[in-house]
């Protein structure tokens, strides 16, 4: 294909004629994304349709990934820059009159996901391609996403997120590999024709899944893999007879509750039918990739037991993970095989990545549940339960209380399945996501499973890829680089310990911070256009963006920007550089206290910003609808990133590696990755303050008593009474007292025992921003030091620990 300026010129221009059936007088902006993106997917597909027969040729293993979530934001600018086609498009458009910053702002972000799980993934995918691996991605064509956030007097709005409304050119319907399932019926007990009493399951309801192709090119390589979607639809999808006598919404009925599986990402659970809703995704999307598996296996393969041989399948934390017991199910049912030899294999198939050590997070559901959409399945996790149990009874004879504690089955008033449990037993490798985070799971979340499968518990810390988190997001900042260090830091992140040589090099920093500033003007413009206020882009620009919940501590920013405020009215000569607090988040639609706090951060930053007594010194802005095309944004823009969970609550996190790669510094606790981040950048370019986990589990081991720091603190006390009075929502009084209430009377995640460090720890970061050569040396380290933080390293690691995956050169 010819990639030349005028090939490409050529490709946009018959794409928009043939295609999209424009001229260039009628085009809009949008015809030209479209038509453009056409072009780009063309050079992508032909290299798709070389890598998925080089595979084939080589009948290689591959990774399956699956994953509920796969949260991709807009594919224009990585697409573009994985082609190796980002110039010669540049180019091209120019020439037709247009450019590539006004097109890619006509891409609607993918609703696919919703925090780090998804984005993970996503990043996941794009190294797995770049290292040549062979992998497949598994998900949901979800018809909405999450949903579209707005505010309204500060509280926080949901609307649809219509992400499919004008359809996307990136994806590749596959009608023609669709997929039939079951699901609902019972379980009967019948002979087979050997006479062997057999169940079988029947009575069942049928969905056929309707596959999605997106490809996936790699950087500076041919290999293109893609992430496969499924769409629900009804088996029977419309009742011809009873259409004819008058029953139109009755002929249509088992098409709406077909799609209704595909239509929404996280249905709301707190009902039973939410709940039902759930468990039904998971099994539809699992089931259609498994089957798709097979056809694959098959038509390359004879013998079952070299399954694991060629297929290695990735559960991305609990949500897949019916997908063991589905596959036990096919095995055992299905092919007739001993439950022994077929159980053998599922346990050398799956790994399993754990993402969270907050017990209410682990998948649980109802025995009854189960027996009502998936009866068999139930039984099968009964059979694999009591055959477990029966192997702890072996190691630790009359042992009840292990029992107890590693059951897939949680006892009580109701019975439920564990799923994570059912994760452990099933796979071959259980991962955590950073050092401590793997240390945590070890010796609090599964030490009786780490026991009983000594090596089985093993750490991957996370990554981002830098193709999307530097080269497309920060292009001014990816110049300045490569114009110092060359090339090929794109794929190997390391080299950017290169650009250390000029952390004190006064004109390097001059260059690096005027690239920064030229990010914060453009941030500014965003502010200004989604918030209505005006900021300084000389001021701090201290960011916290991340998913709303409590553990995650934006109340414990909140505090703080309240205490300055008060300090300023209080002396408004205080010699602090002026702050912009930048917040983006969304809450889950069900999580009342998380809304509230969105509330108070817009309440105290409609009365901060508004206050001509302290100048513009201090602003705070909540930008809505946080998405991927938004952090995108903010990013390269952030001076301060603020990595503050309680200690021992965040897996590992990712916003704090984008933030820190872009130049930002951090202001974190002892969590997650941010120990990581701690021994590569060193303690002189990062802020650590606050409890270590050790510490949090000794103050919750004497009881958390909040009240004791309030009263050994007057600042902190008159901050959370000021929160909780009626001063920042005089038209809605008590809206606040929930937050107010939280903060008091429990303080879960210890806001208040870590307030006093948090704050004198903003005092450093203060004295080092109105050092701007200091400053500035501990941005361009940060960046320096980010190379153990590429996806790359840990996909390398990925592929040869877990999957021994070789790559596969196209």
């Amino acid at each position: 294909m010819d990639t030349s300026v005028a090939g490409l010129k050529k490709l946009i221009l018959a794409h928009l004629k043939f295609t999209l059936a424009r001229d260039r007088s009628t085009a809009s902006k949008r015809d030209w994304w479209l038509a453009t993106s056409k072009a780009v997917q063309s050079i992508i597909i032909e290299r798709m349709i070389a890598t998925q027969t080089r595979h084939h040729q080589v009948n290689t293993k591959r990774v399956y990934y699956l994953s509920l979530e796969f949260l991709m934001g807009r594919l224009f600018s990585n697409s573009l820059y994985n082609a190796g086609v980002f110039e010669t498009i540049e180019h091209a458009l120019q020439e037709l009159g247009l450019d590539v910053e006004t097109l890619r702002t006509e891409e609607y972000d993918m609703g696919l996901g919703n925090g780090g799980l998804g984005r993970l993934a996503a990043c996941f995918l794009d190294s797995l391609a770049t290292l040549d691996l062979p992998a497949i991605g598994y998900g949901i064509h979800y018809q909405y996403g999450l949903f579209k956030q707005e505010f309204r007097n500060g509280h926080q709005v949901e609307l649809p997120d219509a992400w499919l409304d004008f359809g996307t050119p990136w994806e590749i319907v596959r009608p023609e590999h669709k997929q039939e399932i079951q699901i609902y019926g019972t379980v009967e007990n019948v002979f087979d024709d050997r006479g062997n009493y057999v169940p079988r399951w029947t009575s069942t309801k049928k969905l056929i899944g309707i596959p999605y192709d997106i490809p996936i090119p790699g950087f500076g390589t041919n290999t293109v893999n893609y992430l496969r979607l499924w769409e629900s639809k009804a088996s029977a999808e419309f009742d011809f007879e009873a259409f004819n006598r008058g029953g139109y919404l009755e002929a249509v009925h088992e098409k709406a509750m077909g799609e209704t599986i595909s239509k929404v990402l996280y249905p709301n659970d707190k009902t039973e039918s939410g709940k039902e809703l759930r468990l039904v995704q998971q099994y539809f999307f699992v089931a259609c990739s498994l089957r798709d598996m097979f056809r694959r296996f098959r038509s390359e393969n004879e013998d079952f037991t070299e399954f694991p041989d060629k297929v290695a399948i990735q559960l991305n934390d609990t949500h897949p993970a019916i997908a063991i017991v589905e596959l036990q199910r096919i095995f055992h049912d299905e092919h007739g095989m001993t439950w022994e030899k077929a159980w053998d294999i599922v346990t050398r198939t799956f790994a399993y990545t754990n993402h969270t050590l907050l017990p209410e997070a682990l998948e649980k559901w109802s025995v009854g549940l189960f027996h009502k959409v998936l009866p068999r399945h139930l039984q099968i996790i009964l059979e694999i339960n009591k055959r477990f149990l029966e192997q702890v009874e072996a190691k630790w004879p009359g042992d009840v209380e292990k029992k107890r504690r590693l059951s897939i089955i949680e006892e009580g008033h109701t019975q439920m399945v564990r799923m994570a449990h059912l994760s452990v037993v099933g796979s071959f490798s259980v991962n955590g996501v950073a050092a401590l985070h793997t240390q945590l799971v070890k010796s609090d979340l599964f030490p009786e499973f780490d026991e009983f499968y000594p090596g089985k518990l093993n750490n991957k810390t996370n990554g981002i890829t830098p193709r999307r988190w530097l080269l497309a997001c920060n292009p001014g900042l990816s110049e300045l680089i490569t114009s110092k260090i060359g090339t090929g830091w794109e794929r190997d992140l390391d080299k950017l310990r290169a650009l250390e040589a000029f952390a004190d090099d006064h004109e390097f920093q001059a260059e690096f911070m005027a690239v920064k500033h030229a990010n914060k003007i453009h941030l500014a413009r965003i502010i200004k256009h989604h918030c209505g206020v005006e900021v300084n882009p000389a001021a701090l620009f201290d960011v916290q963006i991340k998913r709303l919940h409590e553990y995650k501590r934006q109340h414990l920013n909140l505090l703080h920007i309240l205490a300055l405020y008060r300090r300023l009215l209080q002396n408004p000569d205080l010699d602090v550089p002026p702050r912009v607090f930048v917040f983006a988040a969304k809450a889950a639609p069900g999580y009342d206290l998380a809304k509230c706090i969105i509330k108070a951060i817009n309440a105290v930053g409609a009365k901060i910003n508004t206050d001509p007594r302290i100048n513009g010194r201090l602003k705070v802005v909540f930008l809505p609808n946080y998405r991927v095309s938004l952090a995108q944004r903010i990013v390269p823009a952030a001076d301060l990133s603020e990595q503050i969970s309680t200690a021992g609550k965040e897996a590992s996190g990712t916003g704090n590696m984008k933030l820190a790669l872009n130049g930002a510094l951090t202001i974190g606790t002892l969590d997650g990755a941010n120990v990581e981040i701690l021994e590569e950048v060193g303690k002189d370019n990062i802020f650590i303050f606050g409890m270590t986990v050790e510490e949090v589990h000794e103050l919750l081991k004497k009881r958390y008593h909040p009240q004791h720091y309030l009263e050994a603190d007057e600042e902190l006390r008159t901050v959370v009474d000021w929160v909780g009075s009626n001063y920042f929502t005089p038209d809605e009084p008590g809206c606040l007292n929930m937050l107010r209430d939280n903060l008091v009377h429990s303080d879960p995640f210890l806001c208040l025992a870590d307030y006093r460090a948090y704050s004198d720890c903003h005092l450093k970061v203060d004295a080092a921003f109105l050092d701007r050569a200091r400053w500035a040396r501990m941005a361009i380290l940060n960046t320096a030091r980010m190379g153990k933080f590429s996806s790359d390293r840990t996909i390398r690691e990925y592929a040869r620990d877990i999957w021994k995956l070789d790559p596969v050169r196209v």
